[in-house]
Parts: structure tokens; sequence; C-alpha cells
């Protein structure tokens, strides 16, 4: 028989019913982020809370940097009852985003300025069921659409993860402005649904019950774990070490910084609809721009070139906030200030996520990947914990120039890399 040929997409692709799923469960995924750090930091600064404890509050996120050493659980194992109902994937897509719906309830009941324990809790639990639903959703995604359509389907997840992250930074806080915290995160919790809704809608994409239970046989976490690092150093050799600094510094300062971002703004005396109207939702448009112009410039420029670019505008974007913290409220500074940092932020996080990608092997992609995106995400976060201290002792001017100066030696290992590499920026 004679193969057939892989037909081109086209617009028509847009209205599959896997598309408008995907857009759904990416609003499901990008709900909980903001609302788990920059919302709540604003919320916890305002009930009093201390820099120094805003910053270990970050710590709670580091559930998004642990996920792959529970994905293959998820993978491999139903939950009982709900996935003979419903399936598998789409039992584990409910499940956590129930558990997230019901933790965002119980931090909007807690007070952070009378027992900031039970906001912690919640922002915990918060925190491993958004993680974990990532894991089930992007095992969704590769399941439920063939190869040739996986680029719509990201994009469409992209799309759904920012309108998501618009919702819980500017519309959770004009909720806040205008009503309460209670209310803003009962709405949050209630807008999970829109992600329970699209998993019954999804079309049940798990494997045979027998490859199933073959994973559960051969399933070896140390040799999953140690086979992808043989590989990378076997393809790269004594190369991998500045690699691998590379992408553990690349963005740390973007962590550091990010978490004493919001309660900068509080403390300037700007207000919640003042914050969610500039650095959410303005901001998030800037950094859609910010994305498009570096996936442009690595096709253009080459990968090592965009990715010096990408540190000098992490550079400058933390100066920028430098010189913000010295401006009080005026909210021209802080529309240039979130210009620069949303900009950069967007177009150095695709410059990073490209190279780690340049990076993987056939085979060992996925492991991979998730290796290399937990090395570059956990530095910054578990720096990120005590950056409340650095401002409580140097305050907010010197801690954000202190951000700017860790590009250096992020310029230093661009260029030494690219040399390793083929003696150019290409």
């Amino acid at each position: 028989m004679t193969p057939q040929k892989k037909r081109k997409l086209g617009w028509r692709d847009l209205g599959d019913k896997r598309v408008a799923l995907m857009l759904a469960l990416g609003f499901s995924s990008g709900l909980p982020f903001l609302l788990i750090l920059g919302t709540l930091a604003v919320r916890l600064r305002e009930a009093g809370i201390t820099v120094e404890t805003i910053g270990l509050f970050s710590y709670l996120a580091l559930a998004y940097s642990l996920k792959f050493l529970w994905s293959p659980i998820v993978d491999a194992f139903d939950i009982p009852i709900l996935s003979r109902l419903v399936g598998r994937r789409r039992a584990w897509m409910i499940a956590c985003q129930a558990l997230v719906a019901m933790a965002l309830i119980g931090s909007g009941l807690s007070d952070p300025s009378r027992a900031i324990a039970w906001t912690a809790l919640f922002t915990a639990l918060a925190a491993f069921g958004a993680a974990t639903q990532d894991v089930v959703v992007d095992g969704w995604r590769i399941d439920a659409a063939p190869n040739e359509m996986q680029g719509i389907m990201a994009a469409a997840y992209q799309l759904g993860y920012r309108i998501g992250l618009l919702a819980a930074g500017a519309g959770a806080l004009y909720v806040a402005q205008f009503v309460d915290w209670r209310a803003a995160y009962f709405a949050m919790a209630a807008l999970m649904g829109v992600g329970i809704v699209a998993s019954l809608l999804s079309p049940i994409v798990d494997r045979p019950p027998e490859k199933v239970a073959a994973v559960k046989r051969k399933f070896d976490f140390g040799e999953a774990v140690k086979a992808p690092l043989v590989d990378l150093y076997a393809r790269k050799g004594a190369a991998l070490i500045p690699i691998l600094l590379l992408v553990a510094l690349y963005r740390v300062s973007d962590f550091l910084a990010g978490v004493m971002s919001n309660p900068l703004y509080v403390d300037l005396g700007f207000t919640k609809a003042q914050i969610a109207s500039v650095a959410k939702i303005y901001g998030i448009w800037v950094g859609i721009i910010g994305a498009f112009v570096g996936g442009w410039m690595v096709a253009k420029a080459g990968i090592y070139r965009t990715m010096l670019v990408g540190a000098i505008g992490q550079d400058i974007s933390h100066a920028a906030f430098a010189w913000l913290a010295m401006q009080g409220a005026s909210v021209n500074a802080l529309v240039i200030a979130i210009s620069a940092d949303n900009f950069a932020q967007s177009f150095s996080g695709t410059v990073l996520i490209a190279y780690m990608s340049s990076l993987t092997a056939a085979g060992f992609s996925a492991t991979q990947y998730a290796l290399l995106s937990s090395l570059y995400a956990l530095p910054g976060k578990l720096l990120a914990g005590v950056s409340g201290f650095a401002v409580a002792a140097w305050g907010y001017p010197a801690f954000f120039a202190m951000t700017a100066a860790i590009a250096v030696p992020v310029y230093i290992l661009c260029v030494w890399v690219a040399h390793l590499r083929d003696g150019s920026l290409k």
C-alpha cells in the first residue's frame, strides 16, 4: 500500500475541536500561576507581610521545577474510580483542576495578616495541583494530535495561558480593588471550571491497558534520569559544564527580580487598578511581542547572538526597575519599566527554550528537555527565596542594580559556549 502523503495544515485546522480544547486547557494552566506568585505578592504586601517573608513564599512554586519527579506516576497510574468513569488522562486533569480550585477557595478564606501558615498551605496545594495539571495537559496534547498539528496545538496553549495570566493578574486585582481579596480568589476558583469542562469534552487518548502495565513493570527512575545525561555528555563532552552553567544562570536575575517587583509597586504607592492595567494587561501584550521578536531573531541572527542580546535586554530591564524605585508612584515611569521588563523576559525566555531544545537528542528529547528546564528554573527559584532579605538590607534600587550585575557572567558564558561550539556567535 502506498503511504498517504501528509497534507499541509491550513486555516481550517484552527476550527478543529482539539485546538479549541487546547485553548481552554491552556487557560486552566495559566490561571493559577500568578495566584501562586505575582498576585499573591501584592496581597501579602497589602496585608503588611514583610518582603523577607514574601520572598520565602516563592519557594512554594518549586513544584513547577520538580514536577518531573512525579510525572511518570501521572503517566502510568489511575485515579481510583474516576479513571474508570472518564479515562486516565481526563481523570488526572479533572482531579488536578479540582484541587487547584479548592486550594484557591481555601486561600481566599485565609487571612495572611492573622494566620499566614494557612495561606502558605493552600498556596502550596495550588502549586502542586497546577504543576501536575501541566504534566497531564502536555501528555494529552502530545497524544491527542498528530505531529503536524503540534505547532497549532502549542500556539493555542500559549494563547490560552496568556489569557489565564490576564485573568489571574488584572482580573483578580480589579475584583480585589472593587470588592475584596476573598471575592477575587473565589472568582478565580470558579474560572477553573473552564478547564474541568474542557477536560470532560476532550477525547479519550489513553494508551491501551497492556502498554500501561508494561510501563509499570519497566519503570526505573534512576535509569530514566541517567541515560539522557550520559547521552548529553557523550555528545558535548567537557563543553557540557559551561553549557549547563549557561542554562542554569541565564534567567536567574529574572527570577530574583520578579519576586520583588510586585512589592515594589505596592510600596511606591500604586493602586491595585494601576498595577492591573499597566503591569498585567499592558505588560502581557508587550511580552507577546517580545516572544515573537525573540523567535524571529533566532532564525535570522543565530542562537548565540540572540542569547547575548537577551542577556543584555535583561540587564537593561533590571536597571529600569532600579530607576523606577527612585521615581515614586509615576505611572509613566511604571510603563517604561514594565515595557522593558516584559519585552526582555519574553525575548530571553523564547531564546532559552530554543537553545534547550537544540541540546536534546532523538529518543531522549522529552526527558532531556524536562531536566534542562528544571535546571534553568531551580537555581533562580532557590535564590529568589532570600530576595526579600536583600531588599530589606539594601533597599530596592541597590537590589535591582545587583540583579542587573548578574548578567555579566552570563555575557561571558554566551561567548565562551559559542566559541566552544564553532568559534563564532552564530
